[in-house]
């Protein structure tokens, strides 16, 4: 077996148990245990998730400029034990709210390590003609997190409190991700004298070749920071991030205050998982077939439709339906932000790039998370925050029609397609 599939497996283990799955899609289970310990309003307790997303925001980039300059391993296997040290403290917590923005703001400092930003740069680098797949089944991972550990915690919480379950979690990253990150992420595909897919030396092709014959090494930062296309990208994200992120961790809090019980509002969340789950792999497979921002337009109208049932009360059912459908839009945006910059931008400086890019959409997570609380606290109600979101995603669909062609499609799309390859000055 080509062995980018075992860098793919251990990506995907490690994002299960990475700062998405613990920090951002289980926050909603935490919310109220939170709220009622510390005797806090909805909108104190959603600022620690704003802190947390600001210093991860800030710090993603320089995630993806240390990948790009020291390698992969360097960065993620040190950041990765520091994260599961971050949980395990939560148990010396002070009483204090304030003591619990500082511990989720370091767990911001470090999340660039756990989430794609960093696990992105590696499988990108073994894959150039099935990229999209295989960064599917590595967010496959974060699908499968957000599935059982929102259930799990839960049951942590009832048992042992919500200190205890957070460094339950730690135990697990310290014991399970991190030895398996160890053991088999390699950076590269020259390390196993390899090129991307698998294509050795011994078939006339040396190591990396492919990336040079295609021109897939990329344009530099200055440039790709200079380009148009890369800030409408960035603008979309923003967008669609903000309003999928508000949804999800108040949707737990905004279900129970319409009827719904603990265990059905984590049940919500876990159909959020599930379309996490369907999404990753569903989308990286489209990817690789499709073109990826007319893919963004239909998913994040999906969205778009989810949260229009909540806007006007969703239950039940329903409601379902919409977790399903938004869902379904954060899973395919998280595949498509990183498919749509190595081929517009390449891999030259992709670490980078991703960086910022998903520094923007962890920034809009935070302010999504933020207006969502402060909107409730205002009108008692999530119905006026979530029509800006309706607002928000919508354009967010239409700014990804305003791209052009990639820059750096694949062989097999110009050989299959009769597309002619895309040069680096032809879009911005």
């Amino acid at each position: 077996m080509f062995y980018g599939w075992r860098v793919v497996a251990a990506a995907a283990l490690a994002l299960c148990l990475g700062a998405g799955p613990i920090v951002v899609f289980s926050f909603g289970v935490f919310f109220k245990p939170l709220s009622h310990d510390f005797h806090s309003s909805r909108a104190a307790v959603s600022l620690a998730f704003t802190l947390q997303n600001l210093a991860a925001a800030v710090c993603a980039p320089l995630t993806g400029r240390l990948i790009d300059r020291f390698g992969a391993r360097k960065v993620i296997l040190p950041g990765t034990a520091i994260f599961g040290l971050i949980l395990v403290s939560s148990k010396m917590l002070g009483a204090g709210i304030v003591f619990f923005y500082i511990f989720f703001a370091a767990l911001g400092v470090v999340a660039g390590c756990t989430s794609p930003v960093a696990y992105s740069v590696v499988v990108s680098h073994w894959f150039n003609r099935r990229r999209g797949i295989a960064l599917g089944f590595m967010m496959l991972g974060m699908g499968l997190g957000a599935i059982a550990v929102p259930v799990a915690i839960q049951r942590l919480i009832a048992v042992f409190g919500w200190r205890s379950a957070y460094a339950f979690c730690g135990g697990a990253v310290l014991l399970i991700a991190l030895p398996i990150a160890a053991v088999f992420l390699r950076g590269d595909p020259k390390e196993k004298g390899l090129s991307p897919d698998g294509i050795t030396s011994a078939e006339g092709i040396a190591p990396g070749a492919a990336f040079e014959r295609s021109g897939e090494e990329g344009l530099s930062w200055h440039e790709t920071w200079h380009n148009s296309g890369f800030w409408l990208l960035i603008s979309s994200f923003f967008l669609a991030g903000a309003s999928v992120h508000a949804c999800v961790l108040h949707m737990p809090a905004l279900l129970t205050d319409r009827g719904a019980s603990a265990e059905g509002a984590a049940m919500a969340s876990s159909i959020v998982g599930i379309a996490l789950l369907i999404a990753r792999v569903g989308t990286g497979y489209l990817l690789d077939r499709f073109f990826a921002p007319r893919l963004a337009a239909v998913f994040f109208c999906g969205a778009s439709v989810g949260i229009a049932l909540l806007t006007f009360g969703a239950s039940g059912k329903a409601a379902l339906a919409a977790a399903f459908l938004i869902g379904l839009g954060m899973g395919a945006e998280g595949d498509i932000i990183a498919y749509s910059l190595s081929r517009y931008f390449g891999l030259k400086a992709f670490g980078t790039a991703y960086g910022y890019a998903f520094g923007a959409f962890v920034l809009a997570g935070a302010l999504g998370a933020l207006l969502m609380g402060t909107g409730y606290d205002l009108t008692r109600a999530y119905t006026v925050p979530l029509m800006g979101f309706l607002v928000a995603m919508m354009t967010a669909a239409w700014l990804m029609t305003r791209l052009g062609p990639y820059r750096y499609a694949p062989a097999n799309v110009h050989k299959e397609h009769g597309v002619a390859p895309v040069q680096a000055e032809s879009l911005g």
